[in-house]
């Protein structure tokens, strides 16, 4: 691990790993909280670094430390699952791997909910970080595989990597936008085709409203893509979001058909199946948009946002027993979920079931009350109005 200031988070990382590493090697990069202290308390061997503004520059050094035969690389606002550790020991006792990617699964994003990850790796002296953001290992297994085909990358199936830093309030806390930037910019600068530097900084300039500059560098990277599946994935969903923010949906649509079509771990298309179907359902093609809701479930059944689209499509169609049934899926999956309570309470009301309408209605307003108080509000002014409150 590399890490700096990072005492809110890094008890619960260190914690998920402890029992399951031989050793944990933390490299400070500059602490001024207790962040040093902690990671030695929890059993880490801690050394320091001076920042250099380079990521690839403190994980290599970081790397210097090692003594395993295999590297787990976590970053602080990560922590492993306990449900992976099974398959992860076994993948590691087979002969043939090099590298094995990881599904992380990103907390509380509005978009892409899982992605993969190249953060387990032999303890290769030519494996290397490249790049001074996003920093990889990937381009220089590449390089050994040319060299020594006998390896393979492999990859685990199950949720291995819980993320919590794509979060508004992390982002926002740690200015993570504009160091993104201004590292991913120079490295452009000297590789002006790199796809995966165009996907990244693309759909970041997109985020922060600068689309135009995003779509050219999106586009940029797709030409350069090549057979490089992941990252066009990401190219064209990224388009899709933009196109989106223009409001011009039949392209967004193409991109997002695109990006499903590639051949990719069917989790990572969750993002693109979702947002299809969000501009489907806003044609008004609901059959579409209810095949793609319907695909995002049989790729992630718990997929909370799959069930709650579906049901807002059913309810759409009339077909109101199917969407009571989807809004208390996606209850039992996420059960501060106030937009499925109040939409189920109007869905209840339609069929005449007026009580429990409105024990649904009653949860919405005191969920929304701690996080939409407005909404809250207009919700106790409608069931007045109605003479149901």
């Amino acid at each position: 691990m590399i890490v700096k200031n990072e005492a809110a988070t890094l008890p619960k990382c260190l914690n998920s790993v402890r029992k399951v590493v031989d050793e944990m090697v933390v490299l400070d990069t500059g602490s001024i909280d207790r962040t040093p202290n902690i990671a030695q308390q929890v059993g880490a061997k801690v050394h320091h670094f001076k920042w250099c503004n380079d990521f690839s520059a403190a994980r290599n050094a970081a790397l210097k430390y090692v003594t395993g035969d295999w590297i787990l690389v976590l970053d602080a606002d990560e922590t492993l699952t306990s449900a992976i550790v099974p398959q992860l020991r076994e993948a590691i006792a087979r002969d043939e791997y090099l590298l094995i990617n990881l599904v992380r699964q990103e907390v509380g994003a509005e978009q892409s909910p899982y992605s993969l990850v190249s953060r387990l790796f032999r303890n290769h002296p030519d494996i290397h970080f490249d790049r001074p953001y996003h920093a990889l290992v990937d381009d220089s297994v590449s390089a050994i595989l040319t060299k020594e085909p006998h390896w393979q990358v492999g990859y685990l199936p199950g949720v291995a990597l819980l993320h919590t830093g794509y979060q508004k309030s992390a982002i926002a806390q740690n200015n993570k936008y504009a160091k993104a930037a201004t590292a991913m910019s120079g490295f452009l600068a000297t590789h002006p085709d790199d796809p995966y530097v165009c996907s990244k900084l693309g759909a970041l300039y997109v985020e922060t409203g600068k689309i135009s500059q995003g779509m050219e560098l999106l586009r940029r990277g797709i030409t350069a893509a090549e057979e490089n599946y992941d990252i066009l994935y990401e190219l064209h969903y990224h388009l899709g979001i933009a196109y989106s923010r223009l409001q011009k949906s039949p392209q967004a649509i193409s991109h997002y058909q695109a990006a499903i079509k590639l051949p990719i771990y069917p989790m990572l298309k969750l993002g693109a199946y979702n947002n299809l179907g969000n501009l489907l359902k806003a044609a008004g093609d609901f059959n579409g948009a209810k095949t793609a809701y319907a695909t995002t479930l049989k790729i992630d059944p718990n997929f909370v946002v799959g069930h709650y689209n579906l049901a807002m499509i059913f309810k759409a169609l009339g077909l109101f027993t199917d969407a009571i049934a989807y809004y208390q899926n996606a209850i039992s999956l996420n059960p501060n979920y106030a937009e499925a309570y109040q939409n189920l309470g109007v869905v209840l009301l339609k069929v005449g079931n007026h009580q429990d309408s409105l024990t649904a209605f009653r949860k919405a307003i005191a969920l929304h009350e701690s996080y939409n108080p407005e909404e809250a509000k207009r919700l106790r002014q409608g069931l007045r109005e109605m003479q149901l409150m």
